[in-house]
This record gives C-alpha cells, structure tokens and sequence, in this order.
C-alpha cells in the first residue's frame, strides 16, 4: 500500500505528457481480444463442468462472473470512442509512449492491487499521483474505465492458465479411460486427446507438468485399489524426475 504511493509519485516524476494520445495506443481493440480469450476460456469450462471435471477455483469465479464481464467489455466498447481516447494527455516519453496518461496509472494500480480496489484507497493513490503531477478532472473521471480494462486484461492472462491447467486434467481423464476403466474408441468421452500409446510410463512422461501429475495423483487416488499400480508407477516417475533435474542443475553449478 505504501509501496504503491511511492511508485505513483515516481512515475509521476519521470512522466512528460503531450496534449494527445496516439491513435495505436487505443486499448479497445486489444480490450476485444482479452474477451475472446476469455469467452473462449467460459466454453471450456462449461465443457468440462458438463463432463464433471473438477474446475480450479479461478474458473469457478469465471464461470459466475463472465457475464459482468462481457456487459462491462460492451459498455467499454460503446463509451470509449477513438476520438475521445485520444484527446486524453498522454505520456511523451518511456515504454509507454504514446499511450494515454490515465490508463498508464490505472494499470500501474491495477498491477499493483491485483485486482483488489477500493474506492478510498483509490482517492488515495490518485493523490499520490497529484502530489508530483496535476490530474484533469477528465482524467479522473474516467479512471474507472481504464482500471476495469487492465483488470480484464488480467482476467484473460489468468483464463490463458486455467485453460492449461483444464487442458492437463482433460488428459488426465481421457488416459484414465483408456488405460485403467479399459474403455473403447466408442465408449471414450474425452476423445479429443490424442495421445495413442497404452504405456503408462512413457505417458506420465510427455505430459509430466505439476497440474498433470496433481491431478492424476487425486484421480487415481480415487479409484482405490484400482489406481494403486498406477499410482505407483506416477510416484516413481516424479521421483526420478525430480532426482535428474537435481543431478542436472548440480553439474551446472560446478
């Protein structure tokens, strides 16, 4: 919190600002394609509630608020014209050259908050901003705009990780299919992973990331005995896995 203050009146102070922001620094386009990631990401995940795959939190949270989102991106959309975005003062020099100053402060709060904002720690950064630099009135009127398009574009980098994390657990399921329940090609409900050896070791290996092995362990865990040899085998795996990265880090350090 304090820390925040301190940074708001530091790029305050490194801020030359022009009249004007540039045309192609104008956020919607790029506020569009966080919501088709995003959308995209929702589908998925009504995919897998319907095949009952366990969802990760984050995705719970998605699945009850996409809606908010979209309504929010539409509004966005409709009230942020070019031609109002560019007569915003904008930054003069820097990384963000070009962009308008407004939305350069709202994603420094943003990145800084993750996310969590509230209205009277708001005044307080934006004061911290003024005791360096002068804010429009236009400026901070429209703070609230540009905070909620660097919060969905967060949201989209963290739909981009739940859709991998969903994507580890679809496999998850459709090996377990395969491999423990012995179902056919025509009995299979997970049928878009296409991995086709029946070796469970060499299985284990190509899809060895922690999301994957969390969820394989639960998944097997489950099955009782039924899943011990497996897990078993898992185990193992991740034991000599862990044993060669370490022998392998080791040699680079000498």
């Amino acid at each position: 919190y304090k820390e925040l203050k301190k940074h708001l009146e530091k790029i305050a102070s490194s801020h030359n600002i022009i009249n004007k922001s540039q045309k192609d620094t104008y956020p919607v386009p790029e506020l569009i394609k966080d919501y088709e990631i995003i959308k995209e990401v929702y589908k998925m995940l009504n995919q897998h509630v319907s095949m009952k795959i366990n969802i990760h939190p984050a995705g719970e949270w998605l699945l009850d608020n996409f809606y908010i989102i979209e309504e929010t991106v539409k509004q966005i959309e409709k009230e942020l014209t070019l031609k109002k975005y560019i007569n915003f003062v904008g930054i003069a020099n820097g990384e963000y050259a070009g962009y308008a100053r407004i939305y350069v402060l709202a994603s420094e709060i943003v990145a800084y908050t993750e996310n969590k904002i509230e209205k009277e720690n708001l005044e307080e950064y934006l004061q911290s901003y003024q005791n360096k630099k002068t804010l429009s009135m236009d400026e901070i009127w429209n703070i609230g705009t540009f905070i909620q398009i660097a919060i969905i574009h967060n949201i989209a980098q963290i739909s981009e990780k739940i859709a991998s994390n969903q994507a580890q657990k679809y496999k998850v399921e459709s090996i377990v299919e395969r491999l423990i329940d012995g179902k056919t090609k025509q009995e299979q409900i997970y049928k878009e992973y296409k991995e086709k050896t029946h070796n469970f070791n060499k299985v284990m290996l190509k899809d060895m990331r922690y999301p994957f092995i969390e969820y394989m362990s639960y998944t097997l865990k489950r099955y009782g005995k039924k899943g011990t040899r497996y897990l078993k085998v898992l185990e193992e795996i991740v034991e000599k896995t862990r044993n060669d990265s370490f022998r392998s880090n080791t040699k680079r350090t000498f």
